[in-house]
């Protein structure tokens, strides 16, 4: 499942500019992706990706410097992949890493958490 959509997944975004453009629109379409958007001026829905980019921020972007976007890319990949998403409790998964938390629901069946 790592770097792959799964079919009709649900990519969920603010109202800018980049996620309500035709290009992003088109883009979602042609690859099975149904957007899912807040309403305007409510920030509650995204209150997990904005803790999940805070995060990002504050635990590893401001400790790193990058020679290139590339290396910047790798080390923010390898900070997801190995650390964030394999390692790292969250509040909105009972303190569990994602990766667990998806696992358990795999196996079991059981329902993901709400977001707060």
């Amino acid at each position: 499942d790592r770097g792959h959509l799964a079919p009709d997944a649900i990519f969920h975004s603010d109202r800018g500019t980049q996620y309500t453009s035709r290009e992003m629109g088109a883009w979602c379409t042609g690859n099975g992706v149904r957007q899912s958007m807040g309403a305007t001026g409510v920030c509650w829905d995204n209150a997990v990706a904005e803790s999940a980019f805070s995060s990002l921020k504050n635990e590893f972007y401001h400790h790193h410097s990058f020679a290139t976007r590339e290396d910047a890319r790798r080390a923010t990949m390898r900070y997801i992949e190995v650390f964030y998403n394999r390692w790292r409790p969250h509040t909105n998964n009972a303190g569990l890493p994602p990766a667990t938390a998806m696992a358990n629901f795999k196996t079991k069946n059981q329902p993901l958490p709400a977001a707060a």
